[in-house]
């Protein structure tokens, strides 16, 4: 996926569940990883860092992506 999609679906995770998407992908993250699905926890672990961005207002999901 691009930064742009993880960026777009954690829009719209938090803006349908709200902080409870953010315990959602942690969890997701920590199950995938205890039963050996890296990639996948990968996935999560990247979509809980978007998440985190949006909720700490260092993300705007209507502007840019702008990574370094």
């Amino acid at each position: 996926m691009r930064p742009t999609d993880f960026c777009e679906l954690a829009a719209d995770l938090a803006a349908e569940h709200g902080a409870a998407a953010l315990d959602y992908a942690r969890r997701a993250t920590r199950a995938l990883e205890a039963e050996g699905a890296t990639e996948r926890a990968k996935f999560w672990e990247t979509l809980t860092a978007f998440l985190d961005d949006i909720f700490a207002h260092r993300l705007d999901p209507d502007l840019p992506i702008v990574i370094h």
